[in-house]
């Protein structure tokens, strides 16, 4: 059954070991990862299975499970509740602790700038969606504007400073400031309870997570890609439903709901 499920993951049995014993630190990117990609990014729901299924691995866990994603911590608190995780927004640039201290890294100048650049100079059909911390322009609904979108994200990212960069995306490109990232919320959450002392498991299906992925590695973890495509994960999965049997697999209650997948 194992074998059916995760032929890209086929040593998963010693992570289902792991977590059992209370040794794995949780992380996982939502979009793509967690739930499916829609059109638009306020077009996402949370089904109550994966919402139950959620808040029975973070009690399992004694409260190492957290989300690391591009959304805002007020969008994914919205997303989950009455759930609240650990969790990285924006790639990192908001970061909650398990113990609710909330720690933000934002460049308001450089904000300013590339609103301003792009409201001068955007064009008909993309889609900009303003995350307070970063900026993201998605195509999905004109693909013939991708071009469009990453030039302008290119010159955007020029105007914000030297560390900024435009970064592709699904469908989409992010204005950001590369001095944050997945990874270092990740080093941050693993120098803190509940996660300290833990092997970090890291699921994530782009390349805003490679950082992550690269991240884990070096420490011995388990970095798994999900979807296809070039990545520096040593495992992989198909979609998000191969996620959900991941993690139902991985916890005890939800065990014959596995059994059927």
């Amino acid at each position: 059954m194992l074998q059916r499920l995760y032929q890209g993951f086929t040593d998963f049995p010693a992570l289902q070991d792991q977590f059992l014993a209370g040794r794995i630190a949780l992380f996982l990117d939502v979009d793509g990862t967690l739930l499916e990609i829609a059109r638009r990014p306020d077009a996402v729901r949370v089904t109550e299975p994966l919402r139950a299924l959620l808040a029975d691995l973070l009690h399992d866990n004694g409260g190492a499970v957290a989300l690391v994603s591009g959304r805002t911590l007020a969008d994914l608190d919205q997303l989950f509740a009455p759930l609240t995780f650990a969790a990285a927004g924006l790639h990192g640039i908001e970061r909650r602790s398990a113990g609710g201290i909330i720690h933000t890294h934002v460049d308001s100048a450089s904000l300013r700038a590339v609103r301003d650049f792009l409201s001068d100079n955007s064009c008909e059909g993309l889609l900009i969606e303003d995350k307070g911390g970063a900026i993201v322009l998605h195509y999905r609904e004109r693909p013939e504007l991708a071009t469009r979108a990453h030039e302008l994200a290119r010159q955007a990212a020029e105007i914000a400073g030297e560390r900024w960069e435009a970064v592709r995306g699904k469908m989409s490109v992010e204005i950001r400031d590369g001095g944050v990232g997945k990874h270092h919320a990740l080093e941050r959450f693993m120098q803190e309870a509940p996660f300290a002392g833990r092997i970090p498991a890291f699921l994530g299906d782009d390349r805003t997570d490679e950082d992550g992925f690269a991240y884990v590695n070096a420490r011995g973890g388990w970095s798994v890609h999900i979807g296809t495509g070039p990545t520096c994960a040593r495992r992989n999965l198909p979609d998000p439903m191969a996620v959900w049997r991941l993690l139902r697999a991985l916890c005890p209650r939800h065990g014959h709901e596995h059994q059927r997948a």
